[in-house]
């Protein structure tokens, strides 16, 4: 089988085989869920409702606040009984509504539809309309990706079935499981973008994804699907389109410069359910793994805490040492278990004590391990150096802003540097000046 892939990367023990192949399980709904009303990148959607109101799923309990922006909706029916300042996976406290369980199972879904009844603008509009964001981890809302540019125009969408994170699985099991709605909602984006072709990249270790998909693409001539080389960060955005097409977005650039939009396979998945069935985003996939005792690939409603995520299956196996919200190499690492399941949480995986260890870093060997793997064609030794001399606009010269922060060059460092968690912190402290001299 030809594969294609990028330059650069690292070869990682995925450590997929606990849930690889066990099929999608529902998880009953909570008595109580936590919802964020910062669930993607932009502008956190503004609260509709107040302490005591009736709720039904799927109603919309904050409304999108602007174009970049999404609707968060409730995913229970239920009384809402708190609009509190609460604690966010991605570590700050945010503005949540709390919403307990009357247990009646009612909805408001939206209207259902057929793809061919819609138009391109519609599509969009649904989009938001139904809260849909990118779920791989970046959240930002998808409906903007499709917004026509001038000048720009896009060729070609992608989805990404890479899933190239160690341990998940949840993308894996939705193109085994429910091809058709990978592909209806692929179609859908296409239609929405005015693109003429499609691929989904999937890495050759998911033979059976590739297989399914094929067979379920086999009548639409516009989509293909590409196998990809066993490699991370090959799902990556921009790795994602160089190993497709060829193309290279950039520096400082987007996919659409170069005529391409890339989403998630649980985001098309999402979209055709918005069609098909008029359900908003309101619950996703979630790979619970590594000490656990049932490892599973769960549906679970959005805000369900963590916890309760994790008793459902089964508890830990020992002491947990340190529990991740997505994947090892780019999952934050968390410091409370009753925080939310959002729409970008892709797993959650627990370490037991024993595999968790504090190593200590030394100087830098200058063996330019960091520089060959990078995919971004960046030094991550001179980037680190500048960072610990305080001289930030050495950084920036040498292209911080460009780092994608997948990891690799922490990865390989025989030093034990924590490259990119001062990347991490030197763009934080980047972004916070440019935006006070905006101000």
């Amino acid at each position: 089988m030809r594969v294609k892939t990028f330059k650069g990367g690292v070869h990682l023990n995925y450590f997929k085989e606990a849930t690889a192949s066990k099929s999608i399980e529902v998880m009953p709904d909570p008595e109580q869920v936590i919802l964020p009303v910062s669930q993607h990148l932009g502008a956190p959607a503004e609260v509709i409702v107040a302490v005591g109101d009736e709720v039904k799923a799927g109603q919309v309990i904050a409304q999108a606040k602007g174009f970049v922006s999404v609707p968060v909706h409730a995913s229970i029916s239920g009384k809402v009984t708190a609009i509190n300042q609460m604690p966010h996976p991605g570590g700050k406290k945010v503005t949540a509504i709390v919403i307990e369980n009357d247990n009646s199972g009612a909805d408001v879904f939206g209207a259902k539809s057929g793809l061919a009844e819609l138009t391109g603008q519609q599509i969009r509009e649904l989009m938001q309309a139904i809260g849909l964001v990118g779920m791989g981890g970046a959240g930002f809302p998808t409906h903007v990706k499709y917004q026509p540019m001038e000048g720009k125009r896009v060729e070609a969408v992608i989805l990404n079935g890479a899933e190239c994170e160690p341990y998940l699985t949840c993308d894996h099991r939705l193109m085994v499981e429910v091809p058709q709605k990978v592909i209806l909602g692929l179609q859908a984006m296409m239609k929405a973008a005015g693109a003429e072709k499609a691929y989904i990249g999937i890495e050759v270790n998911k033979p059976d994804a590739i297989e399914t998909l094929t067979r379920e693409a086999a009548s639409d001539p516009r989509i293909e699907v590409v196998p990809l080389e066993v490699k991370y960060p090959q799902g990556e955005e921009k790795m994602l389109i160089n190993a497709i097409t060829g193309r290279v977005v950039p520096s400082g650039g987007l996919p659409l410069d170069v005529g391409v939009v890339v989403n998630n396979i649980a985001t098309a998945v999402a979209l055709a359910e918005g069609i098909q069935e008029g359900m908003p985003l309101i619950s996703r996939v979630v790979t619970v793994t590594g000490a656990v005792k049932n490892p599973r690939n769960v549906r679970v409603k959005l805000g369900t805490s963590v916890d309760k995520l994790i008793d459902f299956c089964g508890g830990f196996t020992g002491t947990p040492g340190r529990i991740i919200l997505g994947g090892p190499m780019t999952g934050p690492a968390q410091y409370r278990l009753d925080i939310p399941v959002i729409k970008t949480t892709s797993g959650v995986l627990v370490q037991d004590r024993g595999e968790v260890k504090l190593l200590e870093d030394s100087p830098c060997v200058r063996c330019a391990r960091c520089v060959d793997v990078c995919p971004y064609n960046l030094m991550p030794c001179f980037l680190a150096n500048a960072i610990e001399a305080g001289d930030l606009a050495l950084a920036e010269k040498y292209g911080i802003m460009d780092c994608r922060e997948c990891g690799s060059c922490t990865f390989v460092c025989p030093a034990r540097r924590p490259i990119v968690q001062d990347i991490k912190a030197a763009k934080a402290k980047i972004t916070a000046a440019k935006n006070k001299q905006k101000k």
